[in-house]
């Protein structure tokens, strides 16, 4: 007599990817994590004069297939080694969940990585050899994140890289492969974008400090405390408005730079969880921290086209 259950891969059955599925480990409330930088890299280059539409692209697309493979790759180590396990509290995982098969996973994951070289190519013709190294230690660094010998989402530097891969290196070097230089107000416009992200896996961490535990995870969270993690992101989301007001009067930026504060409404629902709640309650955080780094980056972005 059949045991197995409709819907969930038995050990006999192959489980077979799906447009559904694949969707799932894309994982698309990250992506603002890839757009927002390219976003306001390049609003802050057309502001200036100097932007170029094509290599903006270029940066923005290969920027996407590093963060889905980043998470493709997350998705496999996290199960390999013992963090996602059926105790998630977050949204369902492909390869733990059995969905797709971790081989499968991978395959994904070298083929983003193989098109985010493809496209790097192109800005290499066109930004030179810095770009080379920027993307190298990009795709090495998106391994790494939980692969390799030292991951370093496993060992408390998670937030480190998100800031500055996912901040300072992707503004600036967004900014540079149109400008062919970086402009002082880029390496200040980078801050508030690669804070805004980092609280994204701030809150992840804080969801997962207990599973995380178990699975000898050394996140910040887990090393300092949830009172700490809670601390970090509030102090994150302050770097975020101060930034703007530092730009202004630095004379790195015009009052339009301002526009970013009308995001305030999208940041202080997901704050409040994250200082109130914990475990699953802190799903909510998350789409909305996704959804305020955003909204902030859209205007963000905007008030320094303006200027």
């Amino acid at each position: 007599m059949s045991t197995s259950v409709p819907g969930v891969p038995t050990a006999e059955a192959k489980p077979r990817p799906t447009v559904k599925t694949w969707l799932m480990a894309v994982r698309p409330k990250t992506l603002t994590a890839a757009l927002v930088p390219v976003l306001v890299g390049t609003a802050l280059a057309f502001g200036l004069g100097v932007g170029r539409l094509v290599p903006a692209l270029a940066a923005l697309l290969g920027a996407v297939l590093i963060q889905i493979g980043t998470n493709f790759i997350n998705d496999y180590y996290d199960f390999k080694k013992g963090a996602d396990t059926h105790e998630r509290l977050g949204p369902v995982r492909v390869t733990q969940s059995g969905l797709i098969a971790p081989a499968t996973v991978m395959a994904g994951a070298a083929v983003c990585f193989a098109l985010a070289t493809a496209v790097g190519a192109y800005l290499v013709v066109v930004g030179g050899w810095p770009i080379v190294v920027i993307g190298l230690l990009s795709l090495l660094c998106g391994y790494a994140y939980t692969g390799g010998p030292y991951p370093l989402g496993y060992n408390g530097l998670g937030d480190l890289f998100v800031f500055l891969f996912f901040g300072l290196v992707a503004v600036t070097g967004t900014f540079y492969v149109q400008a062919g230089t970086v402009h002082p107000a880029a390496w200040w416009a980078a801050v508030p974008v690669g804070a805004s992200g980092t609280m994204i896996i701030v809150v992840n961490n804080l969801r997962d400090v207990t599973t995380d535990v178990k699975a000898g995870k050394r996140t910040l969270a887990v090393r300092f405390g949830t009172t700490a993690g809670k601390a970090e992101y509030a102090l994150l989301l302050g770097v975020s408005f101060l930034t703007p007001v530092a730009m202004y009067l630095a004379g790195l930026a015009g009052p339009w730079v301002f526009l970013s504060f009308l995001s305030l409404p999208f940041a202080v629902p997901p704050l409040k969880r994250v200082l109130r709640e914990q475990g699953a309650a802190l799903n909510p955080a998350l789409g909305g921290t996704a959804r305020f780094q955003l909204f902030y980056g859209v205007l963000f972005g905007l008030g320094l086209y303006l200027r």
